[in-house]
C-alpha cells in the first residue's frame, strides 16, 4: 500500500512511519514542514515538504501515487495562546485545513483517509465507571475540541458522499518513548524523588493509550474493511487512579515515590484558588473510554500492556 503520513516529524506520526516501514509491505511518504526536522532513521521512507496545513497548501506533490493517507498534523493545545481568535484559528488549520486535504485526497484517487482526532470531542471528564464511547453524542468544551468535532463531521460526510473511505481515530493521552509535556515532567519529578501530594487521589479512573498501541491500532485501520466511515477510541484497556498511575510509574523507574495523602478535595480547592481548575481535574477527576467497539468490530484489542509500555518510555527518557 502507498501511504501518506502527515505530520511525520510529531510524536505518533514518526513513531507509525517507523511501524509502517519495519513491516516492508508499504511504499511511504512523509510530509514535513519546511521549520520540521526531516531527519528520519529510516532511509526507504520518501520526504515531501508542504507549505503549512491551512486551506491554501497544495499537496498534489504529496499525495500522487497514494492510496492511504493518515492525517496526525494539527494545531494543537497552546498553552500560552496568543491568537486573537482562538477557535478562528483552530479552525483555519483543524477544520478547513483537514477538510482541503481529504478533497485534494479524494480527487487523487485516495481510498482511505484516517483522521487522528482527540478524546476532546467526547468531552473533559467522565462520571466514575461511566466511561465514553465511540457513539456518545459530542460535548467538546474548548476550542481544540470543537474544531476536531468539526473536522470529524465534514470528513464523515465527505466520506459518505464519495468514494474515499474515512476513518475516525479519538485517542486519549498518548505516553510512549519521546513523551513531552505533563507525562515528561512527571517522569522527572518521579526519579528525582520530589515529595508530591499526590498519594490521596485513589478514586478516580483516568483511560491512556501508550504509543505503540495507538500506532497498532491505526495499521489495522487501514486495511479492515470494517473500519470504513467509523469512529473508534482509543486506550490501553486499562484505566488508573492517579495515584496507581504514579505508583506504577514509578515502579518502572525503580523508584519508591513520595505520595503525600493530600485529600483530593484540598488539592482541587488550592488548583481554584490559584487559578487552575482544569489542572485539578486532570489530577482528581474520571476521563475513562470503552474500547468494545474496537474489539468487536477490528477484532483489535491493546497489544502491549500498560506497564511493558511505560517500561518502554522510561528506558527511552533514560537514554535521552
Amino acid at each position: 500500500m502507498h501511504i501518506l503520513v502527515t505530520g511525520a516529524s510529531g510524536f505518533v506520526g514518526r513513531a507509525l512511519l517507523s511501524r509502517l516501514d519495519s513491516e516492508g509491505q508499504h511504499l511511504l511518504r512523509g510530509a514535513f514542514r519546511p521549520s520540521s526536522e526531516t531527519v528520519m532513521d529510516r532511509e526507504r521512507i520518501e520526504r515531501t515538504v508542504i507549505s503549512g496545513l491551512d486551506p491554501e497548501t497544495d499537496w498534489s506533490a504529496a499525495l500522487h501515487n497514494i492510496e492511504a493517507v493518515v492525517h496526525c498534523a494539527a494545531r494543537v493545545h497552546v498553552m500560552n495562546e496568543t491568537a486573537g481568535d482562538p477557535l478562528a484559528e483552530f479552525r483555519r488549520i483543524n477544520l478547513e485545513g483537514s477538510l482541503a486535504l481529504a478533497r485534494q485526497a479524494q480527487q487523487a484517487g485516495v481510498q482511505r483517509f484516517i483522521f487522528l482526532s482527540s478524546i476532546k470531542v467526547n468531552g473533559e471528564q467522565t462520571s466514575l465507571g461511566r466511561p465514553f464511547t465511540a457513539d456518545d453524542k459530542p460535548a467538546p468544551t474548548d476550542p481544540y475540541g470543537i474544531s476536531k468535532m468539526e473536522a470529524e463531521q465534514a470528513l464523515l460526510e465527505l466520506g459518505r458522499t464519495g468514494k474515499m473511505q474515512v476513518v475516525i481515530i479519538r485517542p486519549v493521552l498518548v505516553y510512549g518513548p519521546g513523551v513531552k509535556a505533563n507525562f515528561l515532567s512527571m517522569m522527572r519529578w518521579l526519579d528525582k524523588g520530589m515529595p508530591l501530594p499526590l498519594g490521596g487521589i485513589t478514586h478516580n479512573r483516568r483511560s491512556l493509550v501508550a504509543l505503540d498501541n495507538l500506532v497498532d491500532l491505526i495499521t489495522v485501520c487501514l486495511a479492515h474493511p470494517a473500519a470504513a466511515g467509523q469512529v473508534f477510541l482509543a486506550s490501553d484497556g486499562e484505566d488508573l487512579s492517579t495515584t496507581g498511575m504514579l505508583q506504577r510509574l514509578g515502579r518502572a523507574l525503580d523508584k519508591s515515590p513520595t505520595l503525600l495523602p493530600v485529600p483530593a478535595s484540598w488539592l482541587t480547592l488550592a488548583a481554584r484558588l490559584m487559578g487552575k481548575k482544569g489542572i485539578a481535574q486532570r489530577l482528581c477527576g474520571s476521563l475513562q473510554v470503552d474500547i468494545s467497539k474496537n474489539r468487536e468490530l477490528l477484532g483489535w484489542s491493546p497489544p502491549i500492556t500498560v506497564d511493558a509500555a511505560f517500561r518502554k518510555t522510561v528506558d527511552a527518557y533514560r537514554r535521552a
